[in-house]
């Protein structure tokens, strides 16, 4: 029996993420940064910053969410699919981060947008809000 892990990311091809990025994605991305940072200023609306957090990349270029299985093949030849989960930080820890966090995460949101507006920089862009859940509250992903 031996295990391996996959990795799945379904999505649109690059063609259509970059009309999606240059007509619609530059802008409606800055506005929901905006939103969630200020969403994130009260309590009633952290469902809705969390939201909007966990969707940047697929607001920005329709980057759909990568999913982490482990692979296990059996002797017989079957294949079994199973879900990883990522052990996450304490969440004693993650609530005395959280209001640092949303200060921290404001800036990195903030840069990671001006950074996709240079176009060279995109990448980078993509990387930064790939990443603002562990910035804001230390997800692990």
């Amino acid at each position: 029996m031996s295990t391996a892990p996959v990795i799945v990311a379904e999505g649109r091809g690059p063609l259509v993420r970059a009309a999606w990025f240059v007509f619609v994605g530059w802008w409606l991305s800055g506005l929901a940064i905006v939103a969630a940072w200020l969403f994130a200023a009260t309590i009633v609306g952290l469902p809705v910053t969390w939201l909007l957090v966990n969707r940047l990349g697929a607001i920005q270029t329709l980057r759909s969410r990568t999913i982490h299985y482990d692979s296990t093949v059996a002797d017989d030849g079957t294949v079994t699919h199973t879900r990883r989960h990522v052990q996450q930080v304490s969440i004693w820890l993650r609530l005395l981060y959280f209001p640092v966090g949303l200060i921290v995460g404001g800036f990195w949101m903030a840069i990671a947008w001006l950074l996709s507006v240079t176009i060279v920089l995109l990448p980078v862009s993509i990387l930064m809000l790939n990443r603002t859940p562990a910035v804001m509250t230390l997800q692990r992903n």
